[in-house]
């Protein structure tokens, strides 16, 4: 038993991979649990697929996959005939499946084969697409329809199911001979993979009580028994012990009172419906009574999540201008990686949108045969073509969130390719796209997002309208702001910069007739901004420059933000498209404060976890105080006092997993991010050698004087570990919805993936000061 309840378990012929994960037995559990034990799709999975897989190098490669039987895990070949080795990718950690030739690299490279043939596999995270091809149309649907299936299954489960599935997996690879057995060496080995260094005498003590037979093997209920007792919180044991007395059964109304101390108003109905709902024993649950099984269930839940479950949906007030809101942008969102000599990719895009991001980056260059290119002009990084960039606009633009789109066009075209763009534009978006200003709306007053739902913006150069100020008419007199911020961190820059300029000073009225509410500008100057305030108009800042008006003159910056729109990007010589830190901007009211997606660390962490509120729809509205003329968002003195104290951790990775051997030494820091003056960071101490079930007990304090602004950082590092970006995992999410209470934190990883079932557990107290 686990925690009181059952466990589950190319031009060559491909060769069937050998039979993994333990065997069927184990692996009938895993599918059953699931409900897809006859299913024919996950049949044919099982038995294996001969598929293409399509790559922009070489041509396609026929390699056997195949689901193994844990229902979680797809095995495959890869490697020459000489080297060939066993790979595999968790159903777990994908995002979804495309049929056709959905992708760019089944565009680009597969289009020979018929669509019905081809399928994509999306990751999360990091991870290429993997773009496939199979023998018959049929093969293809098998695995699409399974996949689909599998994922929607493993996506309910809960975490204690993934917990048992995890255990499961890890038996399965342990069971070096597949006899479903574990030998003591056996369970030496499984302990090194689940990261946990145990003293050999004590783990021999715990493999013979165990050991019922006493044929120094484990099978069966013995090994259920071993991963049983490496599976207990006696941390979550105390607290039910303290809330259930001695007879160990947790009432409907001792229910109660832990509920109301962890800050939630309940009544006992409300705690018998936790109990009808995540209770396990069918006898105590139709008694109104719930068991420590049942209460770690609780605990583990969504509804004992440290993030507040109704921030997970659209919570806030979408009616007020767009200005008022923080919206999520990216920068050079082309590129899959550095802006020297990176890849460009329609994928970006893909991956920017269903990320939450609102605000998209075209750079936009003349292309050979009249047709546009969207590229990192003057690099070597690689063109794609601007009319499939914003096919895949169209087509993910609303998957994630029904709030604007904005394309933020920086255009080094001429006025015939720019009429091409605005051409493009028309027929590829059609009503999606805004050409003119709402009706009824002031047309120099910004619209919120709740009347531009299912709309995309083009923010960029205007020609002077009449509907428009004539000062619109600077923006043709000068190049963008960007290019402006070039010059003054490199002079080579000035001469190439004089040219654009040139150029810039036309713009063709098919293109500026579809810039209605964002229209591109130099920034005048706070003193004439704020004198004459243009709520339609946008300027840009390079950080640099974004961080030089902070520090002079922050509260005017703040005014000005709460009435129009401003972009914040990343310094122009940044040729590793690394980040800068996104809260400063946000602290002076800085709305799109652009990002690179595709660049991993805190300031990334920090995006996500500023945007995680708010149903992750891409806009948060701004703190009262940044949306009214004072700008003043830093109180005299402290407003909040928190308290975590760190209790313990489960299934943390390791930090390298080239090094099998290494057990992480796991110490958890909490920061806060926000104003100056909020700024804070503590950290536990270490503990050696356990990965597995770290234990702290230490309680780590913050004084927050502008909450709202602050997000809450928690980070599990190795010890030795000498890099901040080098963690085993992280989570971000704003202190506005960090909920009261004993809470568990689910860690992700660098790319933002799950690291489940890799979870914190803390118990959190917040104080109106």
């Amino acid at each position: 038993m686990i925690c009181g309840r059952k466990a589950r378990p190319a031009a060559q012929q491909p060769r069937s991979p050998p039979d993994g994960f333990g065997g069927p037995r184990r692996a009938g559990r895993a599918l059953k649990k699931m409900g897809l034990t006859e299913d024919e799709d996950v049949q044919r999975m099982l038995r294996g697929s001969v598929l293409r897989k399509v790559k922009s190098r070489g041509g396609p490669r026929e390699r056997l996959f195949r689901l193994q039987e844990d229902g979680a895990t797809v095995c495959f070949e890869r490697g020459s005939r000489r080297s060939r080795s066993r790979q595999s990718f968790s159903v777990t950690h994908i995002e979804g499946v495309r049929e056709g030739h959905q992708s760019e690299g089944l565009r680009k490279h597969g289009a020979a084969f018929p669509a019905g043939l081809c399928f994509t596999l999306v990751f999360r995270g990091k991870r290429k697409n993997l773009d496939l091809v199979a023998r018959g149309e049929e093969d293809a649907r098998h695995w699409v329809q399974g996949l689909t299936k599998l994922m929607g299954r493993l996506q309910a489960m809960s975490q204690w199911e993934k917990l048992d599935h995890w255990i499961h997996g890890v038996l399965q690879r342990a069971d070096r001979d597949k006899d479903n057995k574990m030998s003591f060496r056996e369970v030496k080995s499984m302990l090194r993979m689940i990261n946990i260094h145990m003293d050999d005498g004590y783990a021999y003590k715990l493999f013979k009580e165990c050991d019922h037979s006493g044929d120094e093997r484990l099978e069966g209920r013995e090994l259920e028994e071993f991963c049983r007792r490496l599976l207990r919180r006696p941390e979550l044991e105390e607290l039910f012990g303290h809330y259930s007395g001695e007879d160990h059964v947790l009432s409907a109304e001792e229910l109660r009172d832990f509920l109301r101390d962890q800050g939630e108003d309940a009544s006992l109905r409300q705690a018998r419906a936790v109990i009808h709902t995540h209770e396990l024993n069918d006898t105590a649950r139709q008694q109104d009574l719930m068991m420590l099984d049942g209460f770690m269930m609780y605990l583990l839940s969504p509804a004992g999540d440290i993030f507040n479950q109704e921030h997970a949906r659209v919570h806030q007030d979408m009616g007020q201008p767009l200005c008022h809101y923080f919206i999520s942008s990216s920068h050079n969102t082309y590129l899959t990686r550095h802006q020297l000599g990176g890849t460009s990719s329609t994928e970006a895009y893909v991956r920017a949108l269903m990320a939450g991001c609102r605000c998209v980056e075209l750079d936009c260059w003349e292309g050979s045969d009249g047709e546009p290119v969207v590229y990192h002009g003057h690099t070597f990084t690689s063109k794609i073509l601007f009319r499939d960039v914003i096919e895949s606009i169209r087509d993910y633009a609303f998957k994630q969130s029904p709030y604007p789109v904005i394309l933020s066009l920086e255009n080094h075209c001429g006025l015939e390719q720019q009429a091409t763009m605005a051409r493009h534009m028309k027929a590829i978006l059609g009503d999606m796209l805004l050409t003119e200003p709402l009706e009824g709306q002031d047309p120099n007053s910004l619209p919120s997002p709740e009347q531009l739902k299912g709309k995309i913006l083009v923010k960029g150069k205007k020609l002077p309208e009449s509907w428009h100020h004539p000062q619109g008419v600077t923006s043709l007199q000068d190049t963008e702001e960007e290019e402006e911020e070039e010059e003054e961190e490199e002079e080579k820059l000035q001469e190439r910069n004089r040219r654009r300029a040139k150029e810039a000073l036309q713009v063709a009225p098919e293109l500026s007739a579809m810039v209605v509410y964002c229209q591109a500008v130099p920034f005048p100057g706070l003193a004439q901004a704020l004198r004459h305030p243009r709520p339609c108009q946008v300027s840009s800042f390079s950080e640099r420059k974004a961080r030089k008006l902070i520090k002079e003159a922050g509260p005017a910056l703040a005014q000005y933000n709460a009435r129009q729109l401003s972009r914040v990007y990343p310094g122009g010589l940044k040729m590793d498209s690394s980040n800068y830190d996104p809260q400063e901007m946000w602290n002076a009211g800085c709305q799109l404060v652009a990002l690179n997606f595709q660049t991993p660390g805190y300031e990334m962490d920090l995006n996500a976890g500023r945007f995680l509120g708010n149903g992750c729809c891409g806009y948060v509205l701004k703190p009262p105080s940044l949306r009214s003329p004072s700008g003043d968002t830093s109180p005299a003195s402290p407003q909040l006092a928190l308290h975590i104290r760190v209790i313990t951790a489960q299934q943390l990775p390791k930090l390298s997993r080239e090094t099998g051997s290494s057990i992480v030494d796991p110490l958890v820091r909490v920061e806060i991010h926000g104003v100056p003056s909020d700024r804070q960071s503590h950290q536990t101490r270490h503990r050696p050698n356990n990965g597995f079930n770290p234990r702290w007990e230490e309680t780590l304090s913050f004084q927050v004087r502008a909450p709202e602004l602050a997000l809450l950082r928690f980070v599990v590092e190795d010890h030795d570990s000498t890099s901040c970006n080098d963690f085993v995992g992280q989570f971000t999410l704003p202190l506005a919805s960090v909920r009261e209470g004993y809470r568990h934190i689910h860690l992700l990883s660098k790319d933002g993936t799950s690291l489940a079932p890799a979870t914190l557990f803390v118990h959190v107290r917040c104080k109106r000061l």
